[in-house]
């Protein structure tokens, strides 16, 4: 398994059962995180402010600010992970948390190593995205139909600012979840070709597509609404049976 311990990454760990919160933070403090803890809401939003830790675990009732709040209130300014935890095997929680910010979701009470490789699969997003930037930089060889200036993806009238997570469409900007632009990231990095749901499953959220998961299709049409050209034309196609395809018009 994946050991981030010399990555000295901090976790937020935002739960109202003090049992159940001590018991998370002696778990990941064991393989070298550094945890900190707070149990309600209003508390954990100044915290993701001060600390920035590197992933918040949130859980979704909270005294106070519940956990969708909280959610969508430090998404104003915060651009880490969020994996949220629910007491409740229910899709509506589950696409709320999606849709207002969150990267991933268990559901309580989570056997504490898959909690744990949920974690590793979420911070290896970062390591992903580092080793991309460093590997294109200066190569001189992006993507079909994409450049790259200073880890810039440019598509047409779509430009992905990877350095400081922003996109703008026909010099308008365009509000994104860090969900969102992770998969409009790997979308442009790929423009004009077709990228599977299971690949897609792969490199964001780090396994393979089920055949039930359905949240990349709900974060396709959140992010397909918001990439719509003057002329009604929509960036992101599908591509029935196969995946999804960022296009570039040229009219």
């Amino acid at each position: 398994m994946t050991d981030f311990a010399n990555y000295n990454k901090r976790i937020l760990l935002v739960e109202d059962d003090i049992e159940l919160a001590s018991l998370i933070e002696d778990f990941l403090s064991r393989y070298g995180f550094e945890v900190n803890t707070v149990n309600n809401g209003t508390d954990a939003v100044r915290q993701v402010a001060e600390l920035h830790p590197d992933l918040v675990i949130l859980d979704v009732m909270l005294p106070g600010m519940n956990g969708m709040e909280v959610c969508k209130t430090i998404r104003a300014f915060y651009s880490g992970y969020i994996l949220m935890q629910t007491a409740l095997d229910d899709d509506v929680d589950q696409m709320k948390g999606l849709e207002i910010g969150a990267d991933d979701y268990v559901i309580k009470q989570v056997k504490p190593h898959l909690l744990l490789s949920r974690i590793y699969a979420l911070l290896r997003r970062s390591e992903r995205k580092l080793s991309h930037a460093n590997a294109t930089e200066g190569t001189g060889a992006p993507a079909a139909n994409t450049s790259f200036f200073s880890n810039t993806l440019v598509c047409g009238p779509l430009t992905v600012d990877v350095s400081n997570r922003s996109v703008v469409l026909n010099q308008v900007p365009v509000e994104t979840t860090t969900a969102e632009f992770e998969l409009l990231v790997l979308l442009a990095s790929t423009v004009g070709q077709v990228v599977s749901r299971d690949e897609i499953l792969q490199k964001i959220r780090g396994f393979e597509y089920d055949g039930l998961d359905r949240s990349i299709d709900r974060r396709i049409s959140r992010l397909r609404q918001k990439l719509v050209l003057e002329d009604g034309k929509e960036l992101i196609k599908t591509v029935r049976g196969i995946g999804y395809q960022l296009c570039v018009y040229t009219d």
